[in-house]
């Protein structure tokens, strides 16, 4: 049995250390280095974590029609492969925006190279990048986004400097908002601010619905609730 969040294998909170060490996937059985294991010792390495939910993504954006990236990320979120937490949201950020905005613009037929390269690039960042590295991988999605949208390369001058842009723009509303990390509230962030972004610098609106009610704080344990501009209690004023 696999579980919505906490260690896949039994459910139990995993625990962090400051130190990677080298331990075996309860899963594939690989050694890899990392600093996140469960109370229990179990240990369930990035790729087997989100394998299937990558294949889910990426299908998923290829065949669908909607122009909305947010009904988009919440429609895979609701999949169980979709756990609460993990670097599978590193993918499913750009990827819901690709498909958004290729179906916006009426070319769908872009998805399925853009998806590819963006599974590529999101795999390079590691699970709980947003608490080792001063960056959440949400936030690079939407870089990896507009740099695949712009065809920004490192020698590239306006494509690789709004490609930083989106990121740090992202970064900063996920930021503000304060830890510990969610990868849903963090996803959406990052979704909403790439909108917004896209329509500034690049004259595309993309379509977003009514505002985002989270479903899946009761099996957040580090939910902040009503200080969550997407949980049911949050008030704005």
């Amino acid at each position: 049995m696999e579980h919505k969040a906490g260690c896949l294998i039994c459910g139990r909170d995993l625990v962090y250390s400051e130190e990677p060490g080298d331990m075996v996937c309860a899963v594939c059985g690989e050694t890899r280095s990392t600093t996140a294991a469960c109370e229990a010792g179990h240990f369930v390495c990035d790729r087997c974590h989100s394998l299937e939910a990558l294949d889910l993504i990426e299908e998923f954006c290829i065949t669908t029609t909607l122009e909305d990236p947010l009904a988009i990320a919440h429609t895979l979120m609701r999949h169980p492969a979709i756990r609460m937490h993990g670097p599978e949201h590193h993918f499913l950020v750009p990827a819901s925006l690709i498909a958004a905005y290729c179906n916006h613009q009426g070319e769908p037929g872009r998805k399925g190279a853009l998806l590819r390269q963006a599974r590529a690039r999101a795999n390079v960042v590691m699970g709980g990048f947003c608490g080792t590295h001063g960056t959440c991988g949400a936030a690079v999605g939407t870089g990896i986004f507009v740099s695949l949208i712009t065809g920004s390369t490192p020698l590239k001058k306006q494509e690789w400097s709004v490609s930083n842009q989106m990121t740090a723009r992202s970064l900063m509303a996920i930021a503000r908002h304060g830890g510990p990390r969610c990868c849903k509230r963090d996803s959406w962030l990052a979704i909403r601010t790439a909108v917004t972004f896209l329509a500034e610098r690049f004259g595309v609106a993309l379509p977003l619905g009514e505002a985002m009610r989270c479903e899946f704080s009761d099996i957040n344990r580090e939910c902040l609730r009503e200080e969550c501009p997407f949980h049911a209690s949050y008030s704005t004023g």
